[in-house]
């Protein structure tokens, strides 16, 4: 027999059982959720709380818990809000790459919308509606790739972690800016000068030659180079899946 779900994940199927306790019930569970939603798009995930979401809404934070067993159940449910994304239709004329890169983007997307999210524990697989309707719609766009279930699902990691680790590197970078750091700080253009000269051949035999072309800097980027560092690596992940269904064809 299966094990009970998480009160998170069952009040996020609606399938909770609120407290009988306590006066008659003023709030809903969507006004909790994007009330604490707006507290961590403005002032972070540490700025969230039981009282403050409760005074937010006027009310006390034991008045919350009637709805609400703890914070982890909390946001639980502010994870899958912001995972309800509009799926766009799919095209006949879009292949399975097209798919991928409309998937990550669009979790790209929702991390720096809502950068908090990077900070919120991850506690298993997918388990909220919001969240596994996400999933559906990636494999959605592997339906026609010849690859087992499991290989699809390993694909589908592999692509939200990509998009999770730029995520926090934009997170990072925008943060970095908001306390007064140049842009220049990033590509260290700034410095390039002084690299050059403190990364020597002798002590630094391999990197010394990308200093001095200027690639460790982007000094000298053009419509010849890669272009966005995000897009690259997602096109050459992008890639080796691509030559992965060509040697399985091949032995099939």
């Amino acid at each position: 027999m299966d094990k009970q779900l998480p009160n998170g994940i069952a009040l996020s199927w609606g399938l909770g059982k609120p407290s009988s306790r306590g006066p008659k019930r003023e709030m809903s569970l969507k006004q909790i959720v994007d009330t604490a939603v707006s507290i961590a798009d403005k002032d972070g995930l540490a700025a969230v709380s039981m009282n403050r979401v409760a005074k937010s809404l006027g009310f006390t934070a034991m008045s919350l818990y009637r709805y609400i067993p703890s914070k982890d159940d909390l946001i639980i449910l502010m994870q899958d809000a912001i995972s309800d994304l509009s799926i766009p239709l799919e095209k006949a004329e879009h292949g399975w790459r097209e798919a991928m890169e409309a998937f990550v983007q669009a979790t790209i997307d929702v991390y720096k919308e809502h950068p908090w999210f990077l900070e919120t524990p991850i506690y298993g697989v997918p388990m909220t509606p919001n969240a596994l309707k996400v999933v559906d719609w990636a494999l959605g766009g592997l339906q026609h790739v010849p690859l087992e279930d499991s290989e699809k699902m390993a694909v589908i990691l592999l692509l939200s972690s990509y998009a999770r680790a730029c995520g926090i590197l934009q997170k990072d970078m925008a943060r970095a800016m908001q306390l007064g750091s140049p842009p220049d700080a990033f590509s260290g253009k700034g410095y390039a000068d002084t690299l050059a000269s403190l990364v020597t051949p002798e002590r630094f035999p391999y990197l010394h030659s990308v200093v001095a072309s200027g690639a460790y800097t982007d000094e000298n980027q053009s419509s010849e180079d890669a272009g966005d560092d995000i897009e690259f690596g997602l096109k050459r992940i992008l890639d080796g899946i691509e030559q992965y269904l060509k040697k399985k064809k091949e032995q099939t």
